[in-house]
């Protein structure tokens, strides 16, 4: 395996990674009136932006979160699936990053969530 190192390597990542959170039960809610064909060019920018300092990101994620009724089971199931998805792919110092990334976007999402 190697590491995360091109723009098709994190569309590799993203793809699989929404094939399998859009099948998840306690995910799936959350999908269902999104067009993922034209959402998932934004999440791949937003990847190559935070792994590979694509320039030109400027969305904020977390606030495109907070009007989601999100609780701290999805998560925890999203970031397992992130994980698990980059481990399958990837080894490295940037697949590190990614999960470690991951990791940070769902704690504050999940802190500022909690506030509300």
């Amino acid at each position: 395996m190697k590491d995360i190192e091109t723009k098709a390597d994190v569309e590799k990542l993203i793809t699989l990674f929404y094939s399998k959170v859009v099948q998840d039960a306690s995910l799936s809610p959350f999908f269902a009136n999104i067009d993922l064909e034209k959402h998932l060019p934004h999440i791949i920018h937003f990847w190559c932006f935070a792994l590979l300092d694509e320039p030109g990101y400027t969305t904020n994620v977390v606030e495109k979160h907070l009007h989601m009724p999100l609780e701290a089971t999805h998560f925890s199931t999203w970031l397992q699936h992130f994980n698990q998805t980059v481990d399958a792919l990837f080894i490295g110092e940037k697949a590190e990053a990614a999960k470690q990334r991951a990791a940070l976007i769902g704690w504050t999402i999940q802190s500022k969530v909690e506030k509300k």
